[in-house]
């Protein structure tokens, strides 16, 4: 028997935790710690620990597939390419549009970007960054001119007093959940604000249940009573920011009082004010968010208004302070610094600057050139000009994504990628967009790659290979370089390793300019910015100045909105979504691991009982959930872990999907869509 350890990391939540994956005879059977890890110290979550599950599902796509007379047919990968090939040689530039993956790796990511704007010449490239932190990105990067996480996971622990809005930390990132313990150990209070009473809340010392949409409002009021009683820090202020006159002006109006706010929220005006001060008046203070601040039309103006609370306190720049993004999937982050984005190539160099686009042009080597420099279509874009401007988009090529799943109003998504002419996804799963595709390719998880992956706290990490993929399936960057040679490109895809990608991407990225995977095979491996070979990495940004041109802080005026649709007599409570413990995202890999599909099996809708007994709805009874956009039969939980006027659904399952009921009303800057607050309705199932 040839047993074997390998080191990787996990390919679910953003966390990046290190575990090692147990190999018998070539073949990935467990998973078993990796101590020396500073983000998970050996520890991991149910996700992590049954991660080797999925990987030799029986469900794995193994072979090229083909549609024809609408069957899918096993085909080669000669077939595939020659196919994908002349049919996107037959389209325009501007017909084409590709989805890269915060699934895979950086590698894969810079791939595909390379592939779009090189191959096919294409600007309309983008990935589900859009749908989840998109708003953090311009947020953060307005505020402080980097769009990014500022803090390290470790230094959560040396924290006075942490303040969590809009993530539910325990559940979707369960070991920064355990770093927010280890603070509260040594003496931190917790600050919670959410419309559910989850297992977040449970351990706070000071829990805020309020209507999803009011954030804002909650933050805004958090610096009225800060600035009211002299808790702000006056110097960090004065000597890190500007624009404080006029925020000041605006969060002291008397809307922003913790009266007029508990008008808005639901919570308490003394629950408020003792939560500002235990908060104004901390040593060093932590804010933590995800997706709850991130997924609204407002979802810029709640990431600012974040930034805005930490530099009135300031609390930014040193060891348990920050603006902390908890970034959703494990590479969203690295799949943004990779350029898979319709606005910037990798490290976040503008694709409208012409020394960057003429670098990039430069540096490919494209005997046509590359796309032009212009900005493209975000992902939200595409689908509505795919559904209300046929035949604009004619192709795309999709790695990794599944949007089919993860869109707002998915029968309105479903009806816009089935418009398209041709369609190509690349996956390790026959996913739900995979099956209206016409051609499928077979690519490789985490367990059968060479790689990197960049957490939410900007450290960069490895995977390393522990098995063969299955059947004939291919590494992602390997099948894009492939399709790129039957184009004609095979020289600027010249590639032999995933290293070889690596060191292309360091090579034209200046926050990774100093890193090599022999710097990476560390324990710590490394945060960026890294600017050369003997720079340490940078795991707290903003130490001294902000990203800025003159390196303040910009704050500003910020009023609260209120969402795009709110309750009314027809559609009476608020809808949100969000996740479990047990599954990720679209379920495309826990739902094919056996011990996680077996806790939570299928979906169901939370009501407060208030609500239900007014409906006159029963435990476990199913109920048709009804918005403008859609409806869905699914079972009621009737629980007071959910606020009274508000209703819960996650958004992991396709024969209840949660996305059929959201809004696909978009922020206007981000172009995220509205997931957390919409208008809905409850029907009691009656009896045949």
């Amino acid at each position: 028997m040839d047993l074997k350890f390998v080191q990787t990391t996990c390919p679910y939540c953003g966390t990046g935790c290190t575990f090692n994956l147990v190999v018998k005879d070539g073949k990935v059977v467990g998973s078993t710690a990796y101590q020396r890890s500073p983000v998970n110290m050996g520890k991991t979550c149910p996700k992590g620990t049954y991660a080797y599950e999925f990987v030799n599902s029986p469900k794995r796509l193994t072979t090229p597939l083909i549609k024809k007379d609408g069957e899918f047919v096993e085909a080669t990968w000669d077939e595939a390419y020659k196919l994908i090939a002349e049919k996107f040689k037959g389209y325009k530039a501007e017909e084409m549009a590709c989805l890269s993956s915060a699934r895979t790796s950086n590698e894969d990511n810079y791939a595909l970007m390379k592939f779009a704007r090189g191959a096919l010449k294409t600007k309309h490239i983008d990935h589900c960054a859009r749908l989840c932190h998109s708003s953090t990105v311009a947020g953060l990067a307005a505020v402080f001119g980097s769009g990014a996480m500022t803090n390290s996971i470790p230094d959560i622990e040396e924290s006075k007093c942490i303040f969590i809005i809009g993530s539910n930390t325990f559940e979707q990132h369960p070991l920064i959940g355990r770093r927010v313990m280890m603070a509260k150990k040594k003496g931190a209070k917790l600050i919670y604000a959410d419309p559910r009473y989850t297992p977040t809340a449970k351990q706070a010392d000071i829990y805020m249940q309020f209507k999803s949409g009011g954030d804002v409002a909650i933050l805004n009021c958090f610096m009225h009573e800060i600035i009211k009683n002299g808790w702000e820090d006056k110097e960090f202020i004065a000597n890190r920011t500007k624009g404080y006159e006029e925020l000041k002006a605006l969060v002291m109006k008397d809307d922003y009082s913790p009266e007029n706010v508990e008008k808005i929220t639901g919570i308490p005006a003394a629950t408020l004010r003792e939560a500002a001060e235990l908060y104004g008046k901390a040593e060093s203070g932590a804010l933590l968010y995800s997706m709850g601040i991130t997924q609204h039309t407002v979802g810029v103006d709640n990431v600012k208004s974040t930034a805005h609370l930490q530099m009135v306190t300031g609390n930014l720049g040193r060891p348990g302070t920050g603006v902390n993004a908890l970034r959703g999937q494990n590479n969203v982050q690295g799949a943004c610094d990779m350029g898979a984005l319709p606005v910037v190539f990798t490290g976040y160099q503008k694709v409208i600057d012409p020394v960057a686009h003429k670098k990039f042009e430069d540096a490919w080597g494209f005997p046509d050139g590359i796309a032009p420099a212009e900005n493209g279509y975000e992902v939200t874009t595409m689908v509505n000009v795919m559904s209300d401007n046929p035949g604009e988009l004619k192709a795309m090529y999709i790695m990794g994504e599944n949007p089919l799943l993860s869109d707002p109003n998915i029968d309105h998504a479903k009806h816009a990628f089935e418009s398209l002419e041709f369609l190509v996804v690349q996956d390790i799963f026959l996913t739900e967009t995979a099956q209206i595709a016409d051609v499928v390719l077979p690519a490789t998880c985490y367990a059968e790659k060479d790689g990197t992956q960049t957490s939410t706290e900007r450290r960069v990490q490895k995977w390393r290979k522990a098995q063969d993929p299955p059947g004939v399936a291919k590494l992602d960057w390997k099948i894009l370089a492939e399709v790129a040679g039957a184009m004609g490109y095979a020289d600027q895809f010249a590639w032999e390793t995933s290293e070889d990608v690596f060191n292309e991407i360091a090579a034209v990225t200046p926050s990774y300019h100093g890193m090599n995977y022999e710097r990476l095979d560390k324990p710590e491996a490394l945060h960026w910015p890294c600017p050369e070979v003997d720079h340490p990495g940078t795991p707290i940004l903003h130490t001294q100045k902000f990203a800025t041109a003159d390196g303040l802080g910009v704050l500003s005026a910020i009023e609260w909105k209120a969402p795009a649709e709110v309750p009314d007599e027809e559609y009476p409570y608020i809808f949100t979504t969000g996740r479990t413990i047990w599954h990720w995202h679209t379920g495309t890999m826990t739902r094919n691991s056996p011990t996680l599909d077996h806790e939570v099996p299928t979906g169901w809708i939370e009501i407060n009982p208030d609500d239900a007994k007014e409906l006159g709805i029963a435990y476990g009874e199913k109920v048709r959930a009804i918005t403008r956009r859609g409806e869905v039969e699914v079972t009621a939980k009737v629980t007071r872990d959910i606020m009274k006027g508000v209703m819960f659904m996650p958004f992991h399952f396709a024969e209840c999907p949660a996305n059929r009921l959201t809004n696909d009303a978009l922020d206007p800057v981000s172009k995220i869509p509205e997931y957390k607050a919409c208008a809905i309705k409850i029907e009691k199932i009656q009896e045949a």
